[in-house]
């Protein structure tokens, strides 16, 4: 990808992340905004967003790849690895060689290696002292993360972050909570939509991501809703 139009995918990416700081946004539409954004401008693989629900547990609500996804499950599942150090300890970390992780790491470790990752950067979704996520970054090759691409990375993740909580999220602290909430709760419909387009029309459940969301931009749904129509069998795509 060129300068000119790297520069450009960032420059329309803050302004999408920009227009979400209204009531109504979609979040989860936001966060997958991002994710797509940093596949395509920065030198990684895939990436994926985590966010934390009501006790604090992280789940995947956003991701580039069904690889990077089944990752940052095992990851979950294991409780443990770079994104939950990450989201515990509000700071950035940086695994460039993911088959020299930690012991306690090790289902992680194994999980991504067999999906193809030898490398991840995870930064989290912070302001202030409220950490609300993770964002990976993941790569095919091992290495650090090159210093331009983190800065740029990190005030996408700032930028999204501040969508998520908005001001009046900062005044009223159940607003926040409702808004994570709800980017969880849509997620697992969106997953069902997912399966539902990927059996009828025989595609891959990414391209079955992209048939709805196509579908909820071209008449101006929210993600969520128009997954909740697939699944009801009340439109079909």
């Amino acid at each position: 990808m060129t300068g000119n139009t790297r520069e450009e995918v960032l420059l329309d990416t803050f302004m999408t992340l920009s227009d979400t700081l209204v009531e109504d946004y979609d979040i989860v539409d936001l966060l997958q905004t991002l994710v797509e954004t940093c596949e395509t401008v920065f030198d990684i693989t895939a990436a994926g967003i985590l966010l934390a629900d009501e006790s604090g547990t992280l789940e995947v609500v956003a991701s580039t790849s069904e690889a990077a996804r089944l990752v940052e499950v095992m990851q979950l599942s294991a409780e443990a690895g770079p994104c939950i150090e990450c989201f515990t300890t509000g700071r950035t970390v940086s695994v460039p060689d993911i088959r020299l992780a930690p012991d306690e790491w090790s289902r992680f470790r194994s999980g991504a290696v067999e999906q193809g990752f030898l490398s991840v950067y995870a930064i989290p979704l912070r302001l202030r002292d409220d950490v609300i996520g993770a964002l990976n970054l993941l790569r095919a090759e091992t290495g650090e993360l090159n210093p331009t691409d983190v800065r740029a990375a990190r005030a996408l993740s700032n930028v999204a972050t501040i969508g998520i909580m908005h001001e009046r999220s900062l005044r009223e602290k159940g607003i926040v909570q409702n808004q994570l909430q709800y980017a969880l709760d849509s997620r697992v419909v969106i997953e069902q939509a997912k399966g539902v387009l990927s059996h009828v029309h025989h595609i891959s459940t990414d391209q079955a991501f992209d048939l709805l969301r196509d579908y909820a931009r071209k008449n101006q749904q929210k993600l969520a809703v128009t997954a909740l129509r697939v699944v009801r069998l009340e439109i079909t795509l």
